[in-house]
């Protein structure tokens, strides 16, 4: 960081285990690339190549390059995955990640149904050559996943090989753990970490307001994603309490206490 500032929380350092970001890539070009490697890159941990655009993004293995020498891990969306096994073609999408040299890649059943099993075995099989995150839960609105079967599908993936399970939200922030007006599905959340280490969980939350709540709920290590790129430094900022949504998240009881009796004084004097 460029200078010392007391009751900063520790921040683990890449390449990390906790405390995860995910950019969201939908299509940025080699000179967007570059500028958000040299604004960002060092507090990105992994990128993500929003659901299909690598099929239609240009300079797709130079961007791939950059991320690479850069520290972060990219990989395809779990929907181009579900693209190709959808047709029959789960061999083929080995092959394209062999092809990019990609070490991270991503299972999902987001906009299809792979019975559960067939799942784990796929990530088991995946998992064998390299590192796997897999997602839980639908893209669609109206599908509604109980808690318990949250959970029991966590635990499988997790024991099937998953490094990550990825608990859907959508670059929309209205599905999955989240209602339809992008508020947290408490209960269910809550529900969920009962039984899955939070240190397991990706949580995708694109607002800033479900960022916070992360946050405030599990401290700057929460595993976050689905973040735009413009947002990487003001959400480093909500996870070091450098924000007005996070400032007293860290600051001892006394530095409070100070700070309201230095104000209940000045509203005195006005008096």
């Amino acid at each position: 960081m460029n200078f010392k500032l007391s009751y900063i929380p520790k921040r683990s350092e890449k390449p990390r285990n906790q405390g995860v970001t995910m950019m969201m890539d939908k299509g940025l070009s080699l000179r967007e690339t570059e500028d958000f490697i040299e604004s960002s890159g060092h507090l990105t941990d992994v990128v993500k190549f929003g659901f299909g655009t690598s099929y239609v993004t240009q300079n797709l293995e130079q961007k791939i390059k950059l991320y690479k020498k850069a520290g972060i891990r990219p990989y395809f969306g779990g929907t181009l995955f579900e693209a190709f096994y959808a047709r029959g073609k789960f061999d083929q999408y080995i092959k394209l990640l062999n092809q990019y040299d990609l070490d991270l890649a991503e299972i999902s059943d987001g906009s299809i149904i792979i019975p559960h099993d067939i799942k784990c075995e796929l990530i088991e099989k995946m998992s064998k050559d390299r590192t796997v995150m897999s997602e839980v839960g639908s893209k669609d609105s109206g599908i509604l996943i109980s808690p318990a079967k949250w959970i029991r599908m966590m635990h499988s993936e997790l024991e099937a090989g998953s490094w990550k399970v990825i608990a859907e939200g959508r670059e929309s922030g209205n599905v999955g753990v989240f209602r339809p007006n992008g508020t947290a599905h408490t209960l269910l959340i809550n529900r969920i970490i009962s039984k899955i280490a939070p240190q397991d969980i990706l949580w995708e939350a694109p607002q800033k307001n479900q960022q916070v709540w992360f946050i405030k709920l599990f401290g700057a290590e929460v595993n976050l994603g689905n973040i735009a790129p413009k947002d990487l430094i003001p959400l480093e900022c909500l996870r070091l309490g450098l924000r007005g949504d996070t400032f007293f998240e860290y600051l001892p009881k006394k530095v409070e206490e100070r700070l309201k009796q230095i104000n209940d004084e000045d509203e005195e004097d006005e008096s």
